[in-house]
């Protein structure tokens, strides 16, 4: 439960040490040590390939697990520059650690096309529905302004500086961008189940 001690766990985490394997520690030990790889190399900090070969086969396949995991919760929908170039890093990572590089390329041939498809027509379709939403937001506020004080004719609202807009419009996006995540987290699926 929530309620534990930092002890308690801690004392647990020993017990279970205790009856843990020689695979459970290797588990424990070089999962983590790969995702570290993973962050690093993505930022740049460090070569994959160079840096999994200083491990032995027996260690490697989980620093390789850690690396995989972190890797693909990096590909995201290509919302800029610095997101696109994640994207590629972590696409090159994968095939890096992949057998298969001719399924790892198809299921890449799906993804590109549905981060162009977000960049163009989703990109037109967020711009319609922002200028929609803040005509929208605009319209109800001079009602209320109106009815508050009489009229006030022609009176400029900033709406995208209302909380109201901004909240508005950050659940629209969200909305917008569930259509994506369905079919990039069922891309990424593929991809885990390449060797």
């Amino acid at each position: 439960s929530e309620m534990k001690s930092a002890l308690e766990r801690a004392m647990e985490k020993a017990e279970a040490l205790g009856k843990a394997s020689e695979e459970d520690l290797r588990k424990w030990k070089y999962i983590p040590e790969g995702e570290s790889l993973a962050a690093r190399y993505l930022k740049g900090e460090a070569n994959l390939i160079a840096e999994l070969s200083k491990y032995d086969a027996s260690t490697r396949k989980y620093v390789v697990e850690g690396a995989r995991a972190i890797l693909l919760r990096g590909i995201d929908l290509p919302r800029n520059e610095h997101s696109r170039s994640i994207n590629r890093k972590a696409m090159e990572g994968i095939k890096a650690l992949k057998k298969d590089n001719v399924l790892v390329e198809n299921v890449y041939t799906k993804m590109r096309r549905l981060f162009n498809h977000y960049e163009k027509e989703g990109e037109e379709q967020r711009r319609r529905a922002y200028e929609n939403l803040r005509m929208d937001i605009e319209q109800r506020m001079q009602k209320a302004t109106q009815q508050q004080a009489g009229t006030l004719g022609g009176m400029r609202i900033n709406v995208e500086g209302q909380p109201q807009f901004q909240e508005e419009w950050r659940r629209l996006l969200v909305q917008l961008d569930s259509q994506y995540y369905t079919l990039l987290d069922e891309y990424k699926q593929e991809l885990m189940a390449i060797s």
